[in-house]
């Protein structure tokens, strides 16, 4: 970090050592479908589930105290008269591609930290868990001055690679301009579907501020050979503006809402309610899962919460 970004807390803007800390929490927790309680959002037999890994049969042998009942062959133990296990192996990595959206609706906080770096830290977090894991980890930084490719390998490096990624276009929001974002985004979705061929999990870290459901339908189509999971970073701000007066404002102008406007802020909660309620509507509609997560709680507790969320 240069000396001219020390002068923002931490809480702006995100850095290495700070990603690298949450490694342990990464530790604690996978996405892994088996690991999952059944009836939680990504476990189960829910159509959007994580698939996981395949099996491959490897080999019948006899029974001992602790095998899952379900495994027993019948066949082999009607014909031998002792109870036999069929054994199983994991057929090959599941490797994770994560989409982590640094661009300019990103770089917004109005309780603890911005949508960035909440953002930076899921990332962090989920790429030491499927390293953790051993399956291979990589992913694709947005900004809005561009997007950075990391593939996919299963090594320590590499994730390094990502979270400085990470860092050095967090720390170019503050002098970055907005681009187009639909057509930005629709390049973007469109380098994923070339870059993830099959049974990768696909995870989009995002406000999805601007989204339209041309882009949930290209999503449903990655979708389609490979699993996708979205996680939607919101701000409370952003859901209901406070009863004093806010004074909102960029480089280019600068709006004022003075206390004791209530059809103006109740007209502002309606429609940012019928977005959301849209947005959870259309991601129902094909299927594809929603972790939703906001500035203001720490982020280890919030992903445990995410996690055990029941559908």
């Amino acid at each position: 970090m240069s000396k001219e970004d020390q002068e923002y807390p931490a809480d702006i803007f995100i850095s290495l050592k700070e990603m690298l800390h949450l490694e342990h929490t990464g530790k604690n927790i996978s996405l892994l479908a088996r690991n999952q309680p059944v009836n939680s959002v990504l476990g189960g037999r829910h159509a959007s589930r994580i698939r996981g890994r395949g099996l491959d049969f490897e080999e019948v042998r006899t029974y001992v105290n602790g095998d899952d009942v379900r495994t027993i062959d019948w066949k082999v133990t009607a014909r031998t008269k002792k109870t036999h296990v069929r054994v199983y192996k994991e057929e090959k990595e599941k490797p994770v591609f994560i989409v982590v959206d640094q661009s300019k609706s990103m770089f917004f906080g109005s309780v603890k930290k911005t949508k960035a770096v909440v953002a930076a830290e899921i990332a962090a977090i989920i790429a030491f868990s499927i390293l953790n894991d051993g399956d291979r980890v990589g992913g694709m930084v947005f900004s809005d001055d561009g997007t950075d490719i990391v593939f996919p390998k299963r090594d320590r490096r590499n994730i390094m690679r990502f979270l400085e990624t990470i860092e050095m276009r967090n720390h170019q929001l503050r002098d970055s301009d907005p681009v187009d974002f639909e057509v930005a985004l629709k390049e973007a979705t469109q380098r994923i579907f070339n870059l993830v061929t099959h049974d990768f999990l696909v995870i989009i870290i995002s406000d999805f501020f601007r989204q339209e459901e041309s882009f949930l339908k290209s999503l449903a189509r990655i979708s389609r050979h490979n699993d996708v999971i979205l996680a939607k970073v919101s701000d409370p701000l952003e859901i209901k503006l406070p009863d004093t007066d806010v004074i909102f404002g960029d480089r280019q102008q600068q709006v004022s809402l003075i206390s004791g406007q209530d059809n103006l802020r109740g007209a502002y909660q309606e429609a940012m309610e019928k977005e959301i309620n849209q947005f959870r509507d259309r991601t129902k509609k094909y299927r594809i899962p929603v972790l939703e997560f906001n500035t203001a709680i720490p982020i280890d507790k919030q992903l445990k919460d995410q996690l055990s969320k029941k559908r």
